[in-house]
């Protein structure tokens, strides 16, 4: 019954299990070196400024980001022409 019960877990975890990836984002809040650390985990250079601003540091370009590919090409329709 125990070997059962293992069996079922270790499946419902491997279902439940999704392919998950680190978020990459452009910016990264250098902290001063008393509370020590880097946080590239900002969208906006305005919101690593915010969380910098209360406790000190710096903000910084991430190298290491790699902007995510496109999931649509672009559908921009052209305007209609039309004959005078």
């Amino acid at each position: 019954m125990r070997l059962l019960l293992f069996i079922l877990g270790v499946f419902a975890t491997v279902i439940c299990i999704e392919n998950v990836e680190a978020q990459d984002y452009p910016w990264c809040a250098d902290y001063l070196p008393a509370f020590g650390g880097t946080n590239c985990g900002f969208a906006t250079f305005q919101q690593c400024l915010a969380t910098v601003s209360g406790i000190g540091g710096s903000c910084e370009p991430n190298t290491m980001y790699r902007p995510a590919p496109e999931s649509h090409p672009s559908t921009k329709r052209r305007p209609r022409q039309h004959p005078h």
